[in-house]
């Protein structure tokens, strides 16, 4: 993140940071890359340690009561080190407490969220199943109503976190024939009897981070571990798309940023037809081009980051967190396929890290959220919006900044469509 838009306490929690990424035992992220770990425990727990998970929840559970932008800082940092570690970083720590947090009872708070921020327990949030990723609605995991307690069946599958988590957030039905929105609860579930995970290999990239499939035979969750209201997963979905959709936006930048510097410093040294390859336009700016998009990224992620903050009404936020993961995903890998085109050959090997990298930022634009979803959704909330906004406040007609505006000539099918719709 910009220095110059940090405060001091930020600044100190940044190089807090850069001192865990100084820390990090380069053979675990090799060996996290070729399956030999399989769910990197000590990074967590050496995160923990440092204070550097949940950064901005109330200090009572753990946390040091900071706010989204220095969040998103902390990811960008993070996501140095490697895309799916920021990913196991982010995903217990900013995801599942952050649900238990804002809906979960102080009973949770303190037996689920606590514990994870220390670095002695691990936890995974379950969403995608066999039949659904982006449709949250078609959720066919069921949990049945047995008194004390509910029934829980079915499977979920890329689950990031899986082969090493202690607990699940997970979403099921618990009423099926009432409407989409009222059908679904959220749970914490234990991993106890019943619970099956199967760890997945074969990933393009990703490794290590304990990807997996999870298979739920007639679990037995109490009724006091559901989060929010019973039949209420709508409302933590949606305030859950903040961290999941930010938080991977921002973990991009910096799984971006080792890519921009390789490839910057390797065209500085090398040389080609007599002189330095950076001197040639060529290369350079395609360094340049990178170098914009990383800032643009960051730019779109402070300011998305200071509109949670500030309490901007949450279509607005809607929007904006969609935006920023679609805009910022995709222009991450944009940049590191810059870095790859500049370096050659060499870049496609396993002599610099770039192809790893290059493999790992492919998901940024498909997990958490394709980006035809943060298209869909940009462009929903964009229309009601902007008819909200033109039925409230009486604005310039700029249609009529025009030589002939004659409206004789503007035929439309039905002017009244956003009422119908959006």
């Amino acid at each position: 993140m910009f220095d110059y838009m940090l405060t001091k306490e930020q600044l100190k929690i940044r190089d807090e940071a850069r001192e865990f990424v100084q820390w990090m035992p380069r053979q675990m992220i090799l060996d996290m890359d070729t399956d030999k770990i399989k769910f990197p425990k000590e990074f967590l727990q050496e995160a923990a340690r440092r204070n550097l998970m949940g950064c901005r929840y109330p200090k009572q559970w753990g946390g040091r009561g900071m706010d989204w932008a220095t969040t998103c800082m902390i990811m960008e940092e993070v996501g140095t080190l490697g895309y799916e570690l920021a990913c196991v970083f982010g995903v217990g720590a900013e995801l599942v407490c952050d649900a238990i947090i804002q809906h979960g009872t102080d009973e949770q708070k303190e037996k689920y969220v606590k514990p994870l921020l220390q670095g002695k327990i691990f936890a995974a949030e379950c969403l995608t199943e066999p039949r659904g990723g982006s449709d949250f609605f078609g959720a066919t995991t069921k949990a049945e109503d047995h008194g004390d307690y509910y029934l829980l069946n079915g499977m979920k599958r890329f689950i990031v976190g899986a082969e090493g988590a202690d607990y699940f957030l997970v979403y099921a039905k618990t009423s099926p024939e009432a409407k989409p929105q009222e059908s679904i609860t959220c749970f914490i579930v234990d991993r106890t009897e019943g619970v099956e995970v199967k760890y997945l290999y074969g990933l393009m990239g990703c490794r290590g981070g304990g990807t997996g499939r999870i298979v739920f035979r007639n679990v037995k969750v109490p009724k006091e571990n559901i989060v929010g209201k019973l039949n209420g997963a709508y409302a933590v979905f949606n305030t859950m798309m903040i961290p999941e959709r930010l938080g991977t936006a921002s973990m991009t930048i910096g799984a971006a940023r080792p890519a921009l510097e390789i490839a910057t410093n390797y065209t500085a040294r090398r040389k080609a037809f007599g002189q330095i390859i950076a001197q040639f336009e060529g290369v350079s700016f395609q360094v340049a081009e990178a170098a914009m998009l990383l800032d643009a990224a960051r730019a779109m992620a402070y300011v998305t980051a200071k509109a949670v903050d500030n309490g901007a009404d949450m279509p607005r936020i809607r929007r904006m967190v969609s935006q920023s993961k679609k805009f910022i995903t995709e222009s991450c890998q944009k940049v590191v396929h810059n870095s790859m085109q500049v370096m050659g050959g060499i870049a496609y090997t396993n002599v610099f890290p770039i192809e790893r990298i290059y493999r790992d930022v492919r998901l940024a634009s498909i997990w958490t959220g394709t980006s035809e979803v943060m298209s869909m959704i940009s462009a929903h909330e964009w229309y009601r919006e902007y008819f909200t906004q033109k039925a409230k406040i009486q604005s310039r007609d700029y249609e009529l900044d025009a030589q002939e505006a004659n409206e004789d000539e503007k035929i439309y099918d039905d002017d009244d469509m956003w009422k119908k719709g959006w």
